[in-house]
């Protein structure tokens, strides 16, 4: 299950083999904060992408609810019934009893805390699928599995309800991401979707009694690293999971593009016998080039502490540098224009280039033309062509891919 907070990110997932897509609108998901997010009107059009390649959609709607949203629950749960989106992830029990009222399918947020059978059993008079509580070991994970099946846990569809958890991603300090201090610090609730991140910050620790700082190791002491289980997908995988979910609304589409091809290619190497500890190798390598900040196998090994990461922000390898818009396309010889609004292009450039149809597309430029020349620096201010294969739209960004550290020189 792919992450989508745009169509670029959302077309992204498909183009690389998602089988569902988890996004949310403007208002009522803990995503609520982002800059990408869909609107009520888009819903028609993401069931309809989804439905053309096979994929299922799910609407998050999985904040804390007050008696003055009821209405707006109404709302957006009947447009998502209109639209033909799949289903949507609750945690609130307004929302999740007025969608059963209404026929529209359900599936119990992380944001619940499900941590055991019994749980399980009572949510699934409400609900298909489960996503459990990300603090749970392996085994735990396997005892919840196999208690579905051995109690014959049965959803409102009347099959065996499937059991959902996080495989990558960003992890928080919290309990299933139930946390306070951005209420308490700028009155504004995470649990509202408007987190403001105070744990991804460093901090000092002062004795209040004589004055002393504390040093902790330079840590930054309540942000995990993020959660990676590409390196023991297959022991994930045993413990009787259905669904393998991604987190990342907030990111940017080639993170989703990237994440979800890795872990793809993982899945099926694990049900084609080539899962090996070589492929692993590789796929880690392209994980570390989008935005991370470190990784570590989350609670699912046992660990009774997280790993905290000793940096601000991302540790990715490679990063994206804009530079600049897309004008034309030119259907016939296959050649892309567009216009260098910043930095410059270079021939042997590796490329990206993010849209809203076209999602994310990944080349390397091996010659360019500026005012009908043959080029191999193409300056800012420059109207630049080169040939491609997919359309090139005027909504199109382009951006050139270099290493971290030439970003930061």
């Amino acid at each position: 299950m792919a992450p989508a907070g745009g169509f670029d990110s959302l077309q992204a997932a498909l183009d690389n083999g998602a089988d569902s897509v988890y996004f949310g609108v403007d208002q009522l998901n803990m995503r609520a904060r982002a800059t990408m997010n869909f609107t009520l009107v888009d819903l028609e059009e993401i069931a309809q992408r989804c439905n053309k390649y096979g994929a299922k959609s799910y609407l998050t709607v999985n904040t804390i609810i007050y008696n003055h949203d009821l209405s707006l629950i109404k709302t957006i749960v009947q447009r998502v019934k209109e639209s033909g989106i799949t289903a949507i992830i609750a945690s609130d029990q307004a929302v999740i009893g007025y969608a059963k009222s209404v026929g529209v399918d359900v599936h119990i947020s992380t944001q619940v805390n499900v941590t055991n059978i019994e749980t399980v059993k009572f949510y699934s008079l409400f609900a298909n699928v489960m996503v459990l509580s990300r603090e749970l070991s392996l085994r735990q994970v396997q005892e919840i599995c196999e208690g579905v099946v051995k109690e014959d846990v049965r959803g409102p569809n009347g099959e065996l309800v499937r059991i959902e958890v996080f495989g990558h991603g960003a992890l928080c300090m919290a309990v299933s991401g139930k946390c306070y201090l951005s209420l308490h610090t700028t009155n504004s609730s995470a649990n509202r979707g408007a987190c403001v991140q105070n744990c991804r910050r460093k901090y000092k620790v002062i004795d209040l009694e004589d004055g002393h700082e504390l040093e902790l190791d330079n840590e930054y002491i309540m942000s995990p690293k993020d959660l990676c289980t590409i390196d023991f997908l297959d022991q994930l995988t045993n413990t009787g999971i259905s669904v393998l979910k991604i987190e990342g609304r907030g990111r940017a589409p080639e993170y989703v593009a990237t994440v979800i091809k890795c872990y793809r290619e993982a899945i099926d190497s694990l049900q084609n016998g080539t899962y090996s500890e070589e492929k692993v190798t590789e796929w880690m390598t392209e994980l570390e080039k989008v935005y991370n900040r470190g990784f570590w196998g989350g609670y699912y090994l046992g660990q009774e502490l997280g790993e905290w990461t000793d940096a601000s922000g991302s540790k990715a390898t490679q990063k994206k540098v804009f530079l600049g818009k897309g004008m034309h396309y030119y259907s016939k010889a296959k050649i892309g224009q567009f216009k260098i609004e910043a930095q410059q292009l270079r021939k042997d450039d590796q490329i990206l280039i993010t849209g809203p149809t076209n999602g994310v597309i990944e080349t390397t430029v091996k010659s360019m033309r500026v005012d009908d020349q043959e080029v191999d620096v193409a300056p800012r201010g420059s109207e630049v062509t080169f040939t491609i294969d997919d359309v090139i739209r005027a909504s199109d960004k382009l951006y050139k891919v270099v290493p971290s550290e030439e970003v930061t020189a």
